[in-house]
């Protein structure tokens, strides 16, 4: 799984942990710095997911960037195990809001993506919604936890595969 769509992911850290995943071309922080034994062991674990080897994630994160709203929301994805899926309206009863809209808004913001499951959100119908890595990254991460997506557009379905 590490075709064109992962070709380039540039991993950045603080000395709390992980602050930073920028998937594709363009990273703000130029490349993984080759000194930086925490941002090569994130780079490693994302690549062992993207080839079908890890589950899960041991990395120390750094959320200080986030408001304690959005912070919330991503202490919540962290909670969506590997191969499952909930929806914004699912999220928001999670951290005790009435908004689904902000909660998509806090998920959009995600400076985390892939070890702070994004992916795995979908709309209350069960459709993709949307992913700010880009919908075609969306439906292979969902695709490599078992979750098949009927198209690559907002409103595809989605089920699990099988």
């Amino acid at each position: 799984m590490t075709d064109g769509l992962w070709r380039e992911i540039s991993v950045v850290t603080t000395p709390r942990g992980v602050s930073g995943i920028w998937l594709g071309e363009g990273s703000p922080w130029g490349r993984t710095a080759a000194n930086d034994p925490l941002a090569v062991r994130a780079l490693s674990q994302l690549r062992e997911y993207l080839a079908g080897a890890r589950t899960t994630f041991d990395l120390p994160l750094d959320l200080s960037a986030a408001t304690s709203f959005r912070g919330a929301v991503l202490e919540a994805l962290l909670a969506v195990p590997f191969g499952a899926v909930v929806s914004y309206a699912g999220l928001a009863e999670r951290v005790g809001s009435r908004s689904p809209r902000a909660v998509g808004q806090a998920v959009g913001w995600n400076p985390l993506p892939i070890v702070v499951p994004c992916h795995r959100v979908i709309t209350r119908n069960g459709r993709l919604g949307g992913y700010s890595g880009g919908i075609d990254r969306k439906v292979a991460l969902l695709a490599l936890e078992g979750i098949r997506a009927h198209g690559s557009a907002f409103s595809s379905p989605i089920a699990r595969a099988g």
